[in-house]
């Protein structure tokens, strides 16, 4: 029979003729049985028990999908892609250890529900995990990790980790995790055994995409550098991307030739092809560690999704060609065929767990919804700012305590607050170096950041300080350096990686945006990837230029829900503020990102050549407290009188606005120049204080006109009241050109000081 279309109707009614016409190959002479423990097949490691564990993994994760479906005809259900056709990878959940970390593919339900279902002898756990689907499925608030936000496969207790639904940027995470297992670290205590495997999932057009590109790559670089992985990747290869056909061969030849991965093949229709390769890879990469992929081939039932008509794009012989050979079937044929169940039997398991699905479908339907936009948002930003300022004091104490011979070597005897004041970029290095002194998770590292101690110097004798295990370099690819960190934060890590200069940072912005800032979201704290990324930008370099070094963009990071911004302009204030996103990341699992102003970097005059007034001396650790930057409050220079006029910029143009104001005090006018410090979240509450006290301001940014800080600063300043005057001034909608001819681009002195006079004649 050939099918135009794979309805629901249409796979239940194959299943139930199917299975009614199998039959045993050598039925049981009288009075005698199969045992559980038995092979399913001569050669095979499938017992019959294991085979009807899978059965009953596969049949619920199969209802799960026919009750989304139905949900979704009187539009209580919002989430349509299911598992059908995919359900054999509830064999490589057989094959793992139940606390071997995972992240999911969204075709990944029979391996959920298979790794839930071993955790009770009944049906128990079973069906608390299709509870746990469905209540995703209609975005019911009580649902366990993501609270009603997103439909996904995770759960902290079954060590699934959520992932979002961007296609492969799961997988440079799952690199960064089983690097994480690869070496143990002392002061770090992962929440798995030392001899766990991390294991991701993913489609067969995902191998395609640039973030999956990046994970093979990742592997098979740190397997020549004799840096072996315990990864195990699982493509579940049904031929499509949505309509689009994997041509034949394509991903076998891709998988294959990747160099320090081994490959290996199943047919994930059938459950003893699927479990015996999987176990043999799970093997493998236990005992060698060292990555591996299974290569899973299987098929897609019902569509890409719920509103999916694949008649469109497949032709009828073969939709009824992936039909016959559906997981399901198989995996009874086996049952039937070795003896362990008859036909009849399997189909009573089928309906009495799809009427138990059905059952949870409807009481899930009642369950209250998130009502209210603070319940939405609210795991995005755990502020807890007097925790973290705790934490800062503790940290204090452990330098100045216990830790004060080991802080004294670590600076190789010369501690930095005893040498004078500094630099912007040694001010960063000192409170690195006390940072890995004082969390020994922690690691630095980045291109060029060990060996060479950064391009500008910054992370200069961290490697011999601390040594590979905390400080390293990495290849060049700024997907898989933020990867890395997102991978060893869920093993109890505190990344700090470097990204060499923002610009590069737009090749790999997914994983801050879909990967980073989700984490929280899905999960409400129950996973966590704290991370604090430095980011060499903005502009102003003097001899050295091009948009690549000299990048004004940040609109991509201020857009990021719950991501911290962070840009220190003046060195007394980057010691407190990295120290600030080091706690908050490690009390709320915050993500920041710590925008360093490479003009700014060795800058030490402020009005005058060699008037010092740019440097400032570094605090000691008893001082760390009193210093505390909080986050998202800004610091005002009061300038004059310093009534006239507000000027807010941050960055480069802090020095440049106090130079201004100088001038501008010379000629009898006060001003208070507010630095903003934070970008995201914006210091509103210091902001309209600092306006409404001149009643003027003047906003220096030096972003782009377009999508830059200062239409964020204005809509703040209307929102809040402000009735005074304002006035903007921005770089131009442009890349920075090279050499001289970024001046017609950039903001600089003589338009500050133009925009301040036309303020104050008014």
């Amino acid at each position: 029979m050939l099918m135009r279309v794979t309805t629901p109707q249409h796979l239940d009614e194959w299943f139930r003729a199917a299975v009614t016409a199998l039959e045993p190959d050598d039925p049981p002479a009288p009075g005698g049985s199969r045992s559980a423990e038995d092979p399913v097949c001569a050669g095979s490691a499938l017992t019959g028990a294991v085979a009807r564990q899978l059965f009953d993994a596969q049949v619920t994760s199969r209802h799960l999908d026919l009750a989304a479906r139905w949900l979704r005809g009187f539009d209580e259900g919002f989430y349509t892609i299911g598992s059908s056709g995919h359900e054999g990878n509830a064999a490589v959940a057989a094959a793992l250890r139940p606390d071997d970390p995972a992240l999911l593919h969204y075709r990944s339900g029979a391996f959920y529900c298979a790794r839930a279902a071993n955790r009770a002898p009944d049906d128990s756990a079973l069906l608390d995990a299709a509870r746990d689907v469905l209540r995703g499925v209609v975005a019911s608030a009580a649902e366990p990790l993501a609270g009603g936000r997103h439909k996904i496969f995770g759960r902290a207790d079954l060590h699934i980790i959520p992932t979002t639904s961007t296609i492969a940027s799961h997988l440079p995470r799952a690199v960064g995790l089983a690097y994480a297992l690869s070496a143990a670290q002392p002061g770090v205590t992962p929440p798995w055994p030392a001899d766990a495997i991390a294991v991701a999932s993913f489609g067969d057009a995902s191998v395609n995409h640039a973030s999956a590109t990046a994970a093979l790559n990742t592997l098979g670089w740190y397997a020549h550098t004799g840096r072996q992985l315990p990864l195990l990747l699982v493509c579940e290869d049904n031929g499509y991307g949505i309509s689009v056909a994997s041509p034949p061969g394509w991903v076998a030849e891709t998988l294959r030739a990747r160099p320090g991965l081994r490959y290996l093949a199943a047919d994930g229709c059938d459950p003893v092809s699927a479990y015996d390769t999987a176990r043999a890879a799970v093997e493998w990469v236990r005992e060698q560690r060292r990555p591996a992929v299974l290569h899973l081939r299987t098929v897609r039932l019902m569509g890409h999704a719920g509103a999916d008509a694949e008649v469109a794009y497949r032709n009828r012989a073969e939709i009824a060609d992936d039909l016959a050979r559906d997981p399901l079937t198989g995996t009874a044929r086996r049952l039937v065929a070795g003896g362990f169940a008859t036909g009849a039997a399997l189909l009573a398991r089928y309906d009495e767990l799809g009427w138990q699905v059905r059952k949870i479908a409807e009481e899930v339907l009642g369950e209250p919804k998130l009502a209210t936009t603070a319940e939405v948002v609210a795991p995005l930003a755990p502020r807890r700012p007097l925790r973290t300022a705790r934490h800062i004091a503790d940290t204090a104490t452990r330098a100045r305590g216990a830790g004060s011979a080991a802080r004294l070597r670590a600076f190789g005897g010369k501690l930095p607050e005893n040498g004078g004041p500094l630099t912007l970029a040694r001010t960063i290095n000192a409170t690195l170096t006390d940072a890995l002194l004082t969390h020994p998770e922690a690691l630095v590292y980045g291109e060029d950041v060990a060996a060479k101690g950064g391009v500008y110097g910054v992370t200069k004798n961290l490697l011999d300080r601390f040594g590979p295990d905390q400080v390293f370099d990495t290849l060049l690819d700024e997907t898989s350096i933020l990867g890395l960190g997102l991978g060893t934060a869920l093993a109890g890590h505190l990344p700090i990686p470097e990204i060499q200069y923002l610009a590069y940072l737009h090749n790999a912005e997914d994983q801050l945006r879909g990967e980073a800032a989700t984490m929280a979201f899905f999960s409400q704290g129950a996973f966590r990837n704290p991370m604090v990324v430095r980011v060499a930008g903005l502009a102003y370099q003097e001899g050295f230029g091009g948009h690549f070094h000299n990048d004004n963009s940040v609109a991509v990071l201020r857009d990021v829900p719950g991501m911290v911004l962070a840009v220190p302009a003046r060195p007394a204030d980057a010691a407190p503020m990295l120290r600030s996103c080091l706690a908050a990341a490690a009390v709320d699992g915050t993500v920041s990102v710590f925008l360093e102003p490479i003009a700014l970097y060795h800058a030490r005059d402020l009005f005058q050549p060699g008037d010092g007034e740019w440097l400032a001396p570094y605090a000691p650790p008893e001082e760390w407290q009193t210093a505390h930057v909080p986050i998202g409050r800004a610091r005002t220079y009061p300038v004059g009188a310093a009534g006239d006029l507000t000027i807010a910029t941050f960055g480069n143009g802090v020095r440049m606005a106090l130079r201004v104001a100088a001038r501008l005090a010379d000629e009898g006018f006060g001003s208070r120049v507010v630095d903003l410090r934070w970008l995201s979240p914006l210091p509103v509450a210091d902001l309209l204080r600092e306006a409404s006290a001149t009643g003027r301001i003047l906003i220096a940014d030096e972003t782009r006109r377009s999508g830059g800080v200062g239409e964020g600063i204005l809509a703040a300043l209307v929102d809040g009241g402000f009735v005074g005057s304002a006035r903007r001034i921005a770089a131009a909608d442009s890349l920075v050109p090279l050499g001289p001819a970024a001046q017609h681009v950039l903001i600089g002195e003589d338009a500050i000081t133009q925009g301040a006079h036309a303020l104050l004649a008014r």
